[in-house]
């Protein structure tokens, strides 16, 4: 059995693919993973024997370059094309594709595996990329949702259209180019008839009655085993436990401001930090003892020994987090980062702030609530109800949609 794990995205994209792949090979599967070709995400899948087939420019490059709204159909055809070169040759002779990452790049990826006749599966990391009247779609830059438009069902027409209009005529040459017929609706054709939504139902909950039939599998997480570096976890044990703060894959193109605001309301709360370079190259502000960086960390390991975690609000921080039961401080940048932070208020286990770019009072404000008692007991008791069998789920998926005796066809 094969099975190709194929995304376009971040680190919070390339991670889950790391943990389905491991359980994947568990099962006795053969797994590979097409993804970008940065440094940090062939690292990690090679630290867990997975191979890489890399796939397009640097994902750091190009989040880093950040493109203007204009550019968009430019950079999605790069994308489809790359996907369409690089994923035909991974695919040959697999018995199922998983799509996920950018909407071009999975794009390319599904009709990849409908030329070849090998069955997809189409997987997102955060629910608002799934047409629902619960929520709205996410609005792409440049391209702004009417602010007399209410209506949610109203919005994701207008989101299908948005998307066509970036993406559609890229997209149908690529397809034409390997004998495919045009789609006339891309995101529908991305997302399929029962996509799955591997997040966590208590952090994410899919809501019914919706028009899709959404598989909801439980996040995705790689169990890591990786030790904390010495130096870190004598810096651990030499006082009270600090608070973490981190990016991710965020620029954060007023990263000097960003560590010297953050450093400084830790510091007003009495505490001690650890400060995660991430790819906004976060630096301490002084040579004070009190704080401590570190690069690539086993998050898993280190956010069950911190008094809280501040973060930009990626799905895959949110959820170590919550697992670690560590108090939060969500800091969204961007796209579903919002969502992750009201999620994370919601559930009381940390604090939502208002806005990409926190000042000395407000980061002080919303450490407060994170660093209070209460909020240390919820986000205890919440992280005993966060599942861990998420790839598990997944991974039988798979193997039981490649046992089965039917059409190949994309699901």
């Amino acid at each position: 059995m094969r099975v190709l794990l194929s995304t376009y995205g971040s680190r919070g994209d390339v991670e889950p693919l790391a943990g389905l792949a491991v359980r994947l090979r568990e099962l006795g599967a053969e797994v590979r993973v097409c993804a970008p070709p940065d440094e940090d995400f062939a690292r990690r899948l090679a630290g867990v024997g997975v191979p890489l087939v890399p796939v397009g420019r640097s994902a750091r490059a190009l989040t880093t370059a950040a493109p203007s709204p204009a550019d968009l159909p430019r950079r999605a055809a790069e994308l489809i094309a790359d996907q369409v070169d690089v994923v035909t040759a991974a695919a040959e002779g697999c018995d199922v594709l998983v799509a996920t990452g950018v909407i071009p790049a999975a794009a390319g990826a599904r009709s990849v595996a409908e030329k070849l006749g090998v069955r997809s599966v189409s997987v997102t990391f955060q629910q608002l990329t799934l047409p629902s009247p619960h929520h709205p779609p996410l609005a792409y830059p440049g391209r702004p949702f009417p602010p007399e438009v209410t209506d949610n069902r109203v919005l994701w027409d207008l989101d299908a259209r948005s998307i066509d209009a970036l993406f559609g005529a890229a997209l149908n040459t690529s397809r034409a180019s390997i004998g495919l017929p045009p789609v006339d609706n891309v995101r529908d054709y991305v997302i399929g008839d029962r996509p799955w939504l591997a997040t966590d139902p208590v952090l994410d909950p899919w809501r019914e009655p919706a028009d899709l039939d959404v598989v909801q599998t439980g996040a995705w997480i790689l169990p890591d085993e990786r030790p904390l570096p010495d130096e870190l976890v004598a810096y651990l044990e030499a006082g009270a436990p600090p608070v973490y703060v981190g990016f991710g894959s965020m620029p954060m193109h007023t990263s000097t401001d960003v560590a010297r605001v953050a450093i400084g309301a830790i510091r007003a709360q009495g505490r001690r930090a650890v400060v995660a370079r991430g790819w906004a190259d976060l630096a301490l502000v002084d040579d004070r003892d009190d704080c401590f960086v570190v690069g690539e960390v086993n998050q898993q390991a280190l956010f069950g020994r911190v008094a809280a975690v501040v973060h930009h609000g990626g799905a895959g921080t949110t959820t170590t987090a919550a697992r670690a039961g560590a108090p939060q401080v969500v800091v969204p940048q961007a796209t579903d980062q919002p969502y992750w932070a009201g999620r994370v208020a919601d559930l009381g286990v940390g604090a939502a702030h208002g806005g990409p770019t926190p000042t000395f009072e407000s980061l002080s404000a919303a450490l407060s609530t994170a660093l209070a008692p209460e909020t240390r007991a919820r986000a205890t008791a919440v992280a005993a109800t966060i599942r861990t069998d998420g790839t598990t789920v997944a991974a039988k998926l798979l193997l039981d949609m490649i046992s089965r005796e039917e059409p190949r066809t994309s699901a």
